[in-house]
């Protein structure tokens, strides 16, 4: 249970750095997202483009959200 929550917190990592990116990058999103793939897939982490792209939204909702507040 302990290696999920870690592979989960890891992912989350990613995925939030990769909105991040998404957000602030010059390059085309689907550009930005082709590489976050790649480099993942070099980590040996593996997502099909549909969930990549699904967990890209909501963070970047997230983020969006967090700035409001602030």
């Amino acid at each position: 249970m302990k290696s999920l929550n870690v592979l989960f917190a890891f992912l989350g990592g990613a995925a939030v750095g990769a909105a991040v990116g998404l957000l602030f990058a010059p390059e085309k999103g689907s550009d930005m997202r082709a590489k976050i793939c790649k480099i993942l897939d070099e980590k040996g982490i593996h997502l099909k483009k549909h969930d990549m792209e699904e967990l890209i939204d909501q963070i970047t909702e997230e983020v969006k959200s967090q700035k409001v507040i602030k």
